[in-house]
């Protein structure tokens, strides 16, 4: 193999280059990357890229190092067809590209509800927070859509920046994900933050009939909630559609095995890929789990069943409405915690979750905890978990 293409130059395509780099390959690496930017870190766009001052219009804390893999870069350009008995890629600048081995890394995109109105953003990339960065400046009334871990960063920030904020949403903000106990301590943060949560599900958005200039959010009552700017996080799609008719999807999904192959020579990582797990295949879509499974991945590329299968504990982070939220294990949890470190209502505090079986989960509220400690918490046998919690505390 001596003719590896990469396509997405995400946090995925770019961590599988580096390691295919690292672990001895030396021969041609191409990366296709839609995006006409070097690659970036999405999280810190919702996290910090939206309070940045000082800045003018351009966003800073996004940055990345740049990478050593000496690949060959094609920006500005996307996959659009896989010819897998060619080894071909054709791609939207009307080129093709040949390959021998193929790391499929082409990411997500966000739903909308209504992809013709232009009062409604999604929030994907540099240009989306660009531009509600500068829609911010006037402190627009603004209506989030969906209460997952980006739509409450992103009503977290607005809000931080004089905004009234509505969040719409069919339960409590994250409890699907995160489960209920941290879900309320969330809820009480972005009330007490001035954030109003609206127990609803939005159907439509639409320019309103009331107010020039604004728009109305419909909801599933047939009342509406009027904003300025709309902001949706109701989910994602993965970026598929150019592997149709190449064979590789089931049921519509991208399935990957433990070493994320998909075919001879073929393998997908990051959010695209539908990952074997406890509950069957499902999309895993944060941060360090795509740059897990692009390591698994590369060496499977290079060395087959001899590289080490996806062996990875979820962790994921999340900074809004004051809290500093660090999560490793499995969620959602159930049930109320052991408090390691802090009480209810108070922080810091660092929390334990036992799930049965030995590994549990583990979270830390504006504590500071490095994630091997966190991840080394979550793991341990209750006992040993609360000497470690008598050993911060003291």
């Amino acid at each position: 193999m001596d003719n590896i293409v990469v396509v997405g130059n995400g946090i995925a395509g770019t961590t599988a280059a580096t390691t295919l780099r690292e672990h001895g390959y030396r021969g041609r690496l191409t990366i296709i990357g839609a995006e006409k930017h070097a690659p970036y870190s999405r999280p810190a766009l919702s996290k910090s890229a939206l309070h940045e001052t000082g800045a003018g219009d351009t966003i800073v804390s996004h940055l990345l190092p740049a990478a050593d893999h000496e690949a060959r870069i094609l920006l500005g350009v996307a996959a659009t067809g896989l010819d897998l008995a060619k080894r071909r890629l054709t791609l939207s600048d009307g080129g093709t590209c040949d390959f021998d081995g193929l790391v499929i890394a082409s990411g997500i995109r966000p739903r909308k509800l209504r992809p013709d109105l232009p009062h409604e953003k999604t929030f994907r990339n540099i240009e989306d927070a660009q531009c509600v960065r500068v829609l911010l400046r006037s402190k627009p009334r603004v209506a989030v859509i969906g209460a997952g871990v980006l739509g409450m960063e992103l009503a977290s920030a607005c809000a931080a920046g004089g905004s009234r904020v509505s969040v719409i949403c069919r339960g409590k903000p994250m409890q699907a994900s995160l489960g209920s106990y941290l879900a309320e301590l969330i809820s009480g943060a972005a009330m007490r933050h001035g954030v109003k949560l609206v127990p609803s599900q939005a159907l439509d958005v639409r320019d309103s009939v009331h107010e020039h200039g604004a728009c109305d959010v419909v909801l599933a009552d047939g009342s509406t909630v009027t904003a300025d700017l709309v902001l949706t996080a109701i989910g994602d799609v993965p970026n598929t559609e150019w592997l149709a008719s190449a064979g590789l999807l089931t049921d519509g999904e991208l399935r990957v095995d433990s070493r994320g192959r998909l075919a001879p020579g073929v393998v997908a990582a990051g959010d695209v890929a539908a990952i074997p797990g406890r509950n069957g295949y499902s999309r895993v879509p944060l941060w360090m789990t795509a740059i897990a499974q692009a390591k698994v991945a590369a060496q499977a590329l290079l060395f087959g069943d001899a590289a080490p299968p996806l062996d990875h504990e979820p962790y994921f982070w999340t900074d809004q409405f004051g809290l500093a939220i660090k999560v490793c294990g499995p969620l959602p949890v159930t049930g109320a915690p052991e408090y390691m470190t802090g009480m209810p209502d108070a922080e810091p505090a660092l929390m334990r979750w036992h799930n049965g079986g030995g590994a549990g989960t583990g979270v830390s509220v504006n504590c500071r905890m490095p994630i091997a400690k966190l991840r080394a918490l979550a793991r341990q046998s209750p006992l040993l978990a609360q000497a470690t919690g008598d050993l911060v505390q003291g």
